[in-house]
C-alpha cells in the first residue's frame, strides 16, 4: 500500500524525499523507480521529510515505529506532520499521536477502506482522525491520493470506524462463502446463483469483488485471511470493551483463524471458501475447531 501511494505522488509531482521498509530491498527498488532516498532508519525518513506517511502492520509495528532509539520521533519533528494509515487499535493511533504531539509534530489517522489497485489509482477511500485544523491544511494532499475524504472526529474515531467497516466486510465475505459453499454441495450451478445473489438482497460489494474468486479457487492476496483475523480482533475487542455482544464477527474470527492454523492466512480474505465449498480441505463439519 505505502509504496503505491509513494507512485501515486511522485506521478503527480511529489517529491518524495525517502522511502523505508524493512526489508531493505523493496526500499531500495522503490526508490531507484522514485528517484528517492532508500532510507537507512526511521530517523533518516523523519529527519529528510516535512510530511511522514506510515503503514505498518499491527499494534506492536506501530508503537515500535514511534517510541525508544531509532524510532522516527528520535530526532527532532517539530513542525512535521506524520500520517498514519495502518489498521490497528484506537489506542494504537492514539499512543502514536501523543507521542508526536510531545515533540511538536501533528498528527492525522488516515484509515483505509480499499486495498492495493485504489493506493496506486489514488482512489483511495480514507477516514480521516485528528485535529480539524490539521486535517484542513493536509486536505489537498489527501484528496490527492483519494476519492472520498471523510473527517470521522479525534484520532482515535478513524480506526474505530475502520475496525467496523472490516468488522461488517469480513462477516459478509464469510457468509457469502458459505452460501456459495451451500449452493455447490445442494448441487445448483454457482453462475446462475451468483447472479439471483446480485439482484436480490443478498447482494454485497463482496459478492462483486470476491464470488467469482471463491467459485473458481483465485485467492491471489489483495487483502490477507490474516488481517481478516487481525481487523475482526479488533473490533471484537472494541466491543467488549462497552460490553457489547457481537457473535457473528466472533464466528467470522474463528473461521479467519482456521484459515491461519491451516496454514493459509496468507491467502486472500476470499480464501474463506476454502473451509466452506465441498470437496475443500476445510469444509468437513467433523474437521471444526
Amino acid at each position: 500500500m505505502g509504496a503505491n501511494m509513494a507512485r501515486r505522488l511522485a506521478d503527480l509531482g511529489y517529491n518524495i524525499s525517502a522511502v523505508y521498509d524493512r526489508h531493505a530491498a523493496s526500499a531500495h527498488a522503490l526508490a531507484i523507480e522514485l528517484g528517492a532516498t532508500a532510507a537507512e532508519s526511521l530517523p533518516d525518513v523523519s529527519a529528510a521529510s516535512d510530511v511522514i506517511f506510515t503503514v505498518v502492520t499491527d499494534d506492536g509495528a506501530m508503537h515500535g515505529i514511534f517510541t525508544g532509539d531509532g524510532s522516527l520521533l528520535s530526532v527532532p519533528v517539530a513542525g512535521k506532520l506524520f500520517i498514519n494509515c495502518a489498521t490497528v487499535s484506537p489506542a494504537s493511533h492514539e499512543e502514536a499521536a501523543a507521542a508526536a504531539k510531545a515533540g511538536g509534530a501533528d498528527t492525522l489517522a488516515a484509515s483505509m477502506a480499499s486495498s492495493i489497485t485504489q493506493a496506486r489509482q489514488g482512489t483511495l477511500y480514507l477516514m480521516i482522525g485528528g485535529e480539524e485544523s490539521v486535517y484542513d491544511r493536509a486536505k489537498e494532499l489527501l484528496e490527492d491520493i483519494s476519492s472520498s475524504l471523510k473527517h470521522v472526529g479525534a484520532v482515535g474515531n478513524s480506526a474505530k470506524v475502520k475496525a467496523l467497516v472490516n468488522m461488517v466486510m469480513n462477516i459478509n465475505t464469510a457468509g457469502l462463502a458459505e452460501g456459495l459453499g451451500l449452493g455447490v454441495a445442494l448441487g445448483l450451478d454457482t453462475a446462475v446463483l451468483k447472479e439471483i445473489f446480485s439482484q436480490t438482497g443478498a447482494n454485497s460489494r463482496v459478492l462483486e469483488t470476491d464470488g467469482d474468486d471463491m467459485i473458481s479457487r483465485e485467492h491471489d492476496c489483495f487483502f490477507s485471511a490474516a488481517h481478516a483475523a487481525k481487523d475482526s480482533g479488533i473490533a471484537n475487542a472494541l466491543a467488549h470493551s462497552v460490553n457489547i455482544g457481537v457473535p457473528l464477527s466472533e464466528a467470522t474470527q474463528a473461521q479467519y483463524q482456521r484459515l491461519i492454523d491451516l496454514g493459509l492466512g496468507e491467502l486472500d480474505k476470499s480464501g474463506v471458501a476454502e473451509l466452506t465449498f465441498p470437496d475443500r480441505g476445510g469444509a468437513n463439519l467433523n474437521q471444526k475447531s
